[in-house]
């Protein structure tokens, strides 16, 4: 990729030299000849590096034209490198021009070698300085993703995932957007790490965004940064979400909660691939691949004007529904033994095994948090067990099923009466067909608990 140098000086002979030497060491040139002509260009375009006289027309011998734009050009970018030269070189200007934001310093005539050096070193001093901000920026943004996101294997046992992943693999191939929709819980961030790691963009950055967190007043300088003096608080330069995800995936989580004031220039980013900063007016342009989600009807929300229909056409290019857990019955005790494994390496402990009437509550239960709930519930089980086993009653799921009307008494025949035993498994045996086999909806119409139904089972 060529740099682009800007040349300050009001001698045309030695703008046309140094724009020789440069071009031919294969960088881009744009000249200027006065102060205001460079702070022009600078505020309208992207340089790597400026290189500029110290004295120009007002005042050939001061200094004082070239340190005002030091200092004007420090307002519009902090970090562009500025090399300064001049004939009337002296310790005293040297040191002025490094204490007002000068990087380097170089006295004319120059020496081609040492000039081209400086020139190479100070690029590269400023890259790595701009990505070390961004890697900085993105390792907060990871870590903070990794301490809040269920991170658990990939499971698809069930025919339901199996198809969702069929498709995910297929998509995550292409260049197209996705849109991951389904209820709270169901893992949509992992599945959107998982498009991203079998893409071909794997090798950067995916940069999560939780829309329901950004704040209408805040939502440009999150989204697309914002320059130093921006505004009250902005002490220094940010870099944006988009310009963080450059060359690698951006996931747009909650997308349903963007502000609708704020749509429209997401969807500006979304279709022209440049953006401005907060506070700047140099168009940047970017390259990312969106992954939306959302568990909310995006169409319900277009008709009542909380949700654009052209930025949901730019969105869900591809919409991926991803299942609930209680339509993955038999994902459920995998799930189950991942997370236990997990929480002994977390914690330094012992796997612990599931009871097999733990395994039945758990596939009875509905699960209306889906995985994250089974996660929650999989580590409380999994600190509260004193035992090798986790049993139901470490599980401590709710019952919110509803109690089912009584059923009239029947009359026995008094020469033919059955055990208390018999009677307890024809009453446990009528109730689960009753149910459906749903232990804990026999259990509640019983009004015995969870744990004293399971022994009567294991008794029986």
């Amino acid at each position: 990729m060529m740099q682009n140098i800007l040349l300050v000086d009001d001698d045309k002979d030695v703008l046309s030299a140094l724009k020789m030497l440069l071009v031919s060491e294969g960088f881009t040139v744009i000249l200027t000849e006065t102060p205001d002509a460079a702070l022009e260009a600078i505020k309208k375009n992207n340089f790597d590096l400026v290189l500029m006289d110290l004295n120009y027309s007002f005042d050939t011998t001061s200094g004082e034209e070239g340190l005002a734009l030091i200092s004007a050009i420090r307002k519009c970018d902090e970090h562009l490198p500025i090399v300064v030269m001049t004939g009337w070189a002296t310790i005293e200007v040297a040191v002025s021009t490094m204490q007002n934001g000068a990087n380097d310093f170089i006295q004319k005539p120059w020496d081609i070698d040492r000039l081209i050096a400086i020139i190479n070193n100070q690029i590269k001093l400023a890259n790595s300085e701009r990505n070390s901000q961004k890697l900085s920026q993105q390792n907060q943004l990871l870590q903070q993703e990794v301490d809040s996101e269920f991170s658990g294997e990939l499971i698809a046992q069930s025919a339901a995932m199996k198809k969702t992943l069929s498709i995910i693999e297929h998509v995550a191939k292409s260049e197209a957007s996705v849109l991951l929709t389904g209820e709270n819980g169901t893992g949509k961030s992992m599945f959107a790490r998982y498009i991203h790691a079998h893409s071909s963009r794997k090798s950067a950055s995916q940069i999560s965004v939780n829309m329901g967190a950004v704040t209408e007043t805040l939502f440009e300088s999150e989204m697309f940064g914002h320059t130093k003096g921006a505004f009250t608080d902005a002490k220094t330069t940010r870099i944006g979400r988009f310009e963080l995800a450059d060359s690698g995936t951006l996931f747009l989580d909650e997308i349903a909660n963007t502000p609708y004031s704020q749509q429209g220039k997401l969807l500006r980013v979304l279709e022209d691939s440049e953006f401005e900063k907060v506070g700047g007016n140099k168009t940047q342009s970017v390259d990312i691949r969106l992954i939306s989600a959302t568990n909310a009807d995006l169409n319900q929300a277009v008709d009542n004007n909380a949700f654009r229909k052209d930025l949901l056409y730019r969105i869900n290019t591809i919409a991926i529904e991803i299942p609930p857990l209680r339509a993955r019955k038999e994902d459920i005790i995998l799930l189950a033994e991942s997370f236990l494994s997990q929480m002994a390496l977390k914690h330094h402990t012992r796997k612990l095994i599931i009871h097999k009437t733990a395994q039945q509550a758990l596939l009875d239960y509905d699960w209306p948090g889906n995985i994250r709930e089974l996660n929650h519930v999989m580590e409380r089980a999994h600190i509260l067990c004193q035992a090798d086993e986790i049993s139901v009653d470490d599980l401590g799921l709710p019952i919110t099923q509803k109690v089912p009307v009584a059923t009239q008494a029947v009359k026995e025949d008094p020469n033919n009466l059955a055990t208390l035993e018999t009677l307890e498994l024809n009453i446990i045996d009528k109730r689960l067909s009753l149910f459906d086999g749903n232990v804990i909806k026999a259990a509640k119409s019983l009004g015995l608990s969870r744990s004293a139904f399971y022994r009567r089972l294991e008794k029986m």
